[in-house]
């Protein structure tokens, strides 16, 4: 297909609003069906969109990153979240569940090769499918680098975070035990996979206030309450991946095989001042990939929206699009 001009965004820094082309629900086994949907240019450069959490779901706004007159944009709600059903299940959910399902998008649409644009767990996602299906991926496209290692979970429920954010931090902690609190993770699972349902919702809208407060620099720690069946779906799921530490074989499993990512080129949009998943990870990972190219953010923080963030994705989306044919797409 010819390149064809960039249609200008009517913000700063993000194309206008698109609706689907296609929207559809596979059936994936295990019980589990997920809901898949295409925007943007049918016979495009094809991208797939890895959302955030575990538990996180696609939104409307993440359609908006890529050229719709040059991108073929799917996005997909992982298992037990968004769309998808049954509903914060965590049966038969697991990152290697969610690499295959990846897997069946593929084959089911017709796709040889794509770009994989994922942030915060869905760079992990990313990372984790590119590392499995090498042959598969064009480019890597990562925001808010998380690596599922021990070291991050300790900053974030072990009280690093909780430095910068001492009246957040003890309001996330008050809710749970002093004997339970050297394990913040197992202690909200507990209740998260209570059965009672109050006493889930509970938490699960405290697990999701502590990491909302933190994800933007401009909300100041402030943020509005979750509706529960979002919460619920987010909390449980999080806490499902990270109580397993992502089933992964080593704790650095990600940059022990940054090696599989030869070849294939990346960007690394991070922010500075990201409290969620600290620059510390993303720097690491672009040492050791050689194919990366590392984006430094300053005054931003973890979320998707953030202006800076915003600028660097779209811009990254763009010179993949001016670079298709060097990348085989």
């Amino acid at each position: 297909m010819e390149n064809v001009p960039s249609q200008k965004s009517t913000s700063a820094h993000l194309y206008p609003p698109i609706d689907p082309f296609d929207q559809r629900v596979l059936d994936v086994g295990d019980g589990h069906k997920i809901y898949v949907e295409q925007c943007g240019r049918p016979d495009g450069i094809p991208v797939i969109v890895l959302h955030g959490g575990p538990g996180g779901g696609c939104s409307p706004a993440m359609r908006r990153y890529f050229d719709p007159t040059v991108y073929r944009v799917i996005l997909f709600d992982q298992r037990g979240c968004g769309r998808s059903r049954p509903h914060a299940s965590v049966v038969a959910n697991t990152t290697w569940h969610l690499v295959a399902d990846i897997e069946a998008i593929r084959a089911a649409l017709g796709i040889d090769r794509w770009i994989a644009f994922g942030g915060s767990w869905g760079a992990t996602l990313a990372l984790i499918y590119a590392q499995t299906h090498p042959d598969r991926v064009a480019a890597l496209a990562l925001r808010g680098v998380f690596l599922m290692t021990q070291g991050e979970l300790d900053w974030f429920y072990g009280g690093g975070a909780g430095r910068f954010w001492p009246d957040l931090w003890e309001r996330f902690v008050q809710l749970v035990p002093v004997d339970e609190r050297g394990d913040l993770i197992a202690a909200y699972h507990r209740r998260l996979f209570s059965g009672d349902m109050p006493v889930e919702a509970k938490f699960a809208r405290a697990w999701c206030s502590w990491e909302n407060a933190l994800a933007s620099m401009d909300s100041d720690g402030l943020t509005g309450e979750s509706p529960v069946d979002y919460a619920r779906a987010f909390a449980r799921l999080e806490n499902h991946y990270f109580q397993h530490k992502g089933w992964l074989d080593a704790d650095h499993q990600i940059l022990a095989r940054t090696d599989r990512l030869a070849g294939i080129p990346g960007v690394i949009v991070q922010g500075r001042y990201d409290m969620i998943c600290p620059p510390i990870s993303a720097y690491t990972l672009a040492q050791q990939w050689r194919d990366a190219r590392l984006v430094l953010v300053g005054r931003a923080g973890h979320a998707l929206s953030e202006p800076g963030i915003s600028t660097e994705l779209v811009r990254a989306m763009d010179r993949f699009a001016v670079d298709r044919d060097r990348l085989g797409l």
